[in-house]
């Protein structure tokens, strides 16, 4: 009993330090920024640059850094990837999209920075448009034949999104989201001055470009993200503390420690296997290396978990094949543990 009592008093613990020290400075600006990517920048504009027609340095692009727009998890991508598969979209691209839906979420790259080091965060977040991009052109490459036939006579079923829709100017747009992310940086670094500017900055574009149907929209999708998202990040921290209190140190050090092969494989294959919802990926990360996992193996999970799940590949193999499938996370583990490898090498 007073195991269990002394387990719960750790993962509050975890609990109280995480509130005070990330939430207002960097979950709630970053929660705005995500509400405002989903209410202002529209999916349908992006998804129609995986067509056949589209050109491929444009459809590889748009689709590495789609996550920062869509803000899904492993599993919430996959209805995603099936429809725009269904609809004509290249392996390639389609992949690309894939992979970076869950990895590239702007959220859980902010709280990588802000949680683990900027070093990390910032390796992730290239990492992971580089693995999206990657990943897709040599699967697009090992199928190439069967694609060109699959596309034949498919170039007509992407069509334009939105047309007529009601667009800022890009200069508004620009100063509303730069404001936005100046806000998180600076408070984030504690530079209140700064931030207090940008917030100033934020209000008056606000009140003279947008209207209020649109702010009401803005406030809603980030309502939405905040319910869907917070609690479980709270529940993955209060676990994550648990675990911490339970893992004797010297296991975490023999199995994921140091920068082997062994120790980023390991990680790779926990990160593949286990289901991460939206975030809570980078507490348990932190609270194993704090008992000692090497920031190798830190990356090598953070770039082979968001993206890969047991449920993710089993409906995967339903969409596009066992073959592609197994293809697909093979390349997904072998680069993270390469990735990670190198990083560790250079960063330890």
């Amino acid at each position: 009993m007073e195991v269990f009592i002394e387990s719960i008093k750790n993962g509050w613990y975890a609990l109280l330090e995480y509130l005070s020290a990330h939430v207002l400075t960097c979950l709630v600006p970053a929660f705005f920024i995500a509400g405002a990517i989903a209410v202002f920048v529209s999916k349908g504009a992006i998804l129609k640059y995986f067509g056949p027609k589209a050109k491929k340095w444009l459809s590889y692009s748009v689709a590495s850094v789609s996550g920062a727009i869509l803000a899904v998890c492993s599993c919430t991508i996959l209805p995603l990837f099936a429809g725009i598969r269904k609809r004509g979209a290249g392996l390639g691209p389609a992949i690309a999209f894939l992979y970076s839906g869950p990895a590239v979420n702007i959220l859980a790259i902010v709280y990588t920075a802000r949680l683990l080091g900027y070093d990390l965060g910032i390796a992730r977040a290239i990492g992971a448009i580089a693995f999206s991009i990657v990943i897709g052109l040599i699967m697009s490459l090992i199928w190439i034949k069967e694609e060109r036939a699959k596309l034949e006579g498919n170039e007509n079923l992407f069509k334009a999104y939105h047309q007529g829709e009601y667009r800022k100017p890009v200069y508004i747009s620009v100063i509303f989201f730069l404001s936005l992310l100046a806000i998180l940086v600076f408070g984030a670094a504690r530079m209140w001055i700064y931030a207090g500017v940008a917030l100033v900055v934020l209000i008056v574009i606000v009140a003279i470009s947008y209207r209020k149907p649109e702010l009401k929209d803005w406030m809603k999708e980030t309502g939405k993200l905040a319910w869907q998202i917070f609690p479980i990040l709270l529940a993955g921290v209060f676990i994550a503390g648990i675990i911490k209190y339970f893992l004797p140190q010297s296991v975490v050090e023999t199995w994921v420690g140091g920068n082997s092969i062994r120790s980023n494989f390991l990680a790779s294959i926990f990160g593949a296997l286990m289901y991460f919802s939206t975030l809570t990926e980078v507490p348990i990360v932190k609270a194993l290396m704090e008992l000692g996992m090497g920031k190798g193996p830190a990356l090598t999970l953070l770039l082979a978990g968001p993206s890969l799940s047991l449920p993710n590949m089993i409906v995967i193999g339903r969409v596009m094949g066992a073959r592609k499938t197994l293809t697909y996370v093979a390349l997904v583990i072998i680069m993270a543990i390469f990735t990670g490898m190198v990083f560790g090498y250079f960063f330890t």
